[in-house]
C-alpha cells in the first residue's frame, strides 16, 4: 500500500525513516508503486471542467446510470402492472444478485489484466442496448410460458446490464481517473446527474406515452455510451500514472496475491460492512415505489414519486460535488459509517413516520448516503489496498459482497411485505443494518492521513471559496523502504 503525507495530518507529519534502518531490496513491485506515487496527480474540479477527456467520462457514466436509474425507478411499478407479485420481483432481484456473484471475482481478475482496454465495458453496453427488446418483447413471451422462469431470466440478463456490469463500469472509470488526473467522484456526479434527469423523462414517459416506452429510452442510452466508449481515449501520460491499457501490463493477480487480500482485516471488515449496509440499501429501494404508492392516496402517486426521485438525484450531485473534499476531511471509514448511520435513520424513519411529507423526506435522505459511499468506498480501498489489483478489491470487496447481501435479503424481505407488511420488515432490516454496522467497524483501520497513489491536498479544492481552506502543502512521497515497511506494519 503506497502511503503519502495527508493535509490533513500537516499538523503531525511523519517521522522519517529510521538512519539504521536495514536497506531491503528494491523490489518491482516497491518501485511501480513509488512511481506511481512521484508522477500522477489528481487535478482540482475547476481543472477537470477544461479537459474534453474529464467531460468523455462523465458522459461514460452519464448514459450507464441512465439505463440503471430507469431500471431501479420504475421495474418494481412495471413488474407490478405486468403480473408480477411482490415474492416474484425479489426472486428477480435475488437472481441479478446472485449472477452478480458468479461473475464479479471473474470481472476483477479480467479488469485487472485489461487495464484501460474496452472488452469488457464494450459486452456491458451490448447487452444494455438489448434492454428493450428483451422487455418489451420477449419478456410477455416469457411470462406467457413460464411467470417463475422468466423472473429468473430476466434475473440472469439484467445482472449482466446492472449489478455486475457496474462494477466493470465503476472499476474502468476508477482507473481511468487515476491514470488521467481528476477525481473519481468529480466525474461520478455525471452519474448522479443522469439519475435526476432520466428519473423525470422517464416518469413521463410513463404517464403521458406508455409504461413499455422507458426500455426503448434505455436501448438509446445505452447505444449513445456505446458511442462515447468508442472514442473515448487515454492520454500518453496515462502510462506514467501506473495504468496500462496494454493486455498484460496490468496488475498480475496471482493467488498468493488474493489470499494475502483476503486476509487483511480491513478487507474483511469492509466485506461485511458492504454485505450488511450497501445491499440493503438497495433491498430497501427495491419496492420502496410500492410502498410510497401504497400511503400517498391523493393525486398522481406514480408522478409525485418520480418527481421526489428527481429532487433527490439532483441533491445528490451537489452533494457528490463536496464528498470527495469531505472524505479527505474524516476518512473513508467514517464516510462509511456516517452512509450507514444515515441509512438506519431512512429504513427506521419511514417504518415509523409514513405520511405522505415524511415518506419525502427519508427519500431525499439518499442524496447524502450515496455519494457518502461510493466516495468512501473507492478512498478506503486505494488507500488500503494495493491499487495494482483496485478492480480486483472493488469487485470482491464491494461488489461479491454486496451481491451477497442482495442476494440473501431480496427475497426473504420481499416475503415478509406479504407477509408481515412492509412497516414490520424495515424495523427488521434497520436492526441487521446497526448490527453489521458494529461489527464491521471493530475490524475496519482507519484510513484518515492516507492518500490513494497519486493523490495530493489539491483533491481537496472544489472551488475558490473551498480552496481558500485547503493549505497548499506539496504532496511528499515516501521512499520505497517506507513503503516496505508500513505495508507490512499495516497487515499485521
Amino acid at each position: 500500500m503506497t502511503v503519502v503525507a495527508s493535509p490533513s495530518d500537516a499538523s503531525a507529519p511523519a517521522p522519517p525513516p529510521t538512519p539504521d534502518a536495514p536497506a531491503r531490496p528494491c523490489t518491482e513491485r516497491t518501485a511501480r508503486m513509488s512511481a506511481i506515487t512521484a508522477t500522477a496527480s489528481t487535478s482540482t474540479l475547476k481543472e477537470s471542467l477544461k479537459r474534453g477527456v474529464f467531460w468523455n467520462y462523465g458522459g461514460l457514466y452519464f448514459f450507464y446510470f441512465a439505463v440503471w436509474q430507469i431500471f431501479f425507478s420504475f421495474h418494481g411499478l412495471w413488474f407490478k402492472q405486468a403480473g408480477l407479485g411482490e415474492t416474484n420481483i425479489g426472486l428477480i432481484n435475488t437472481v441479478m444478485a446472485i449472477t452478480a456473484l458468479c461473475l464479479q471475482p471473474l470481472y476483477g481478475y479480467l479488469q485487472d489484466r485489461l487495464g484501460l482496454r474496452k472488452h469488457l465495458f464494450s459486452f456491458v453496453v451490448l447487452c444494455g442496448a438489448m434492454v428493450g427488446p428483451f422487455f418489451v418483447i420477449a419478456f410477455p413471451a416469457l411470462m406467457g410460458w413460464n411467470v417463475i422462469g422468466a423472473s429468473v431470466i430476466a434475473g440472469i440478463y439484467m445482472s449482466f446490464v446492472l449489478l455486475a456490469g457496474v462494477s466493470v463500469v465503476e472499476a474502468f472509470n476508477e482507473r481511468a481517473s487515476r491514470a488521467n488526473g481528476f477525481e473519481y467522484g468529480h466525474a461520478r456526479l455525471f452519474g448522479s446527474i443522469a439519475g435526476g434527469t432520466i428519473t423525470a423523462v422517464g416518469g413521463w414517459i410513463w404517464t403521458n406515452v406508455n409504461p413499455d416506452s422507458i426500455w426503448w429510452a434505455a436501448s438509446f442510452c445505452a447505444l449513445v455510451l456505446g458511442v462515447l466508449l468508442f472514442v473515448a481515449k487515454v492520454p500518453d501520460g496515462a502510462r506514467q500514472a501506473g495504468v496500462s491499457d496494454e493486455p498484460g501490463e496490468g496488475a498480475r493477480v496471482s493467488k498468493e496475491t488474493i489470499k494475502s487480500l483476503l486476509r487483511d482485516r480491513s478487507f474483511v471488515g469492509f466485506v461485511v460492512l458492504m454485505f450488511g449496509t450497501a445491499a440493503l440499501y438497495d433491498v430497501f429501494d427495491q419496492q420502496f415505489s410500492i410502498y410510497f404508492e401504497q400511503h400517498v392516496q391523493s393525486g398522481d402517486p406514480v408522478g409525485l414519486f418520480a418527481n421526489v426521485v428527481t429532487i433527490q438525484i439532483f441533491a445528490e450531485a451537489a452533494v457528490m460535488l463536496v464528498a470527495p473534499w469531505f472524505v479527505n476531511k474524516i476518512g473513508a471509514k467514517r464516510g462509511l459509517q456516517l452512509f450507514a448511520a444515515i441509512l438506519v435513520v431512512r429504513v427506521l424513519g419511514s417504518a415509523l413516520v409514513t405520511t405522505t411529507e415524511a415518506l419525502i423526506a427519508w427519500r431525499l435522505l439518499a442524496a447524502i448516503e450515496m455519494p457518502l459511499m461510493l466516495v468512501s468506498v473507492m478512498k478506503y480501498i486505494t488507500r488500503m489496498f494495493d491499487v495494482r489489483i483496485s478492480a480486483t478489491a472493488y469487485m470482491l470487496g464491494f461488489g461479491v459482497a454486496k451481491s451477497l447481501g442482495v442476494a440473501a435479503f431480496s427475497l426473504p424481505f420481499g416475503a415478509a411485505y406479504e407477509a408481515i407488511g412492509f412497516s414490520s420488515s424495515y424495523l427488521i432490516m434497520s436492526v441487521v443494518i446497526v448490527a453489521v454496522t458494529v461489527a464491521a467497524s471493530f475490524l475496519m483501520r482507519n484510513d484518515k492521513g492516507l492518500l490513494a497513489p497519486g493523490q495530493n491536498d489539491t483533491d481537496l479544492e472544489l472551488d475558490p471559496a473551498l480552496a481558500e481552506l485547503v493549505p497548499a502543502t506539496p504532496t511528499v512521497a515516501t521512499s520505497t523502504v517506507d513503503i516496505e515497511e508500513l505495508s507490512r506494519v499495516d497487515r499485521d
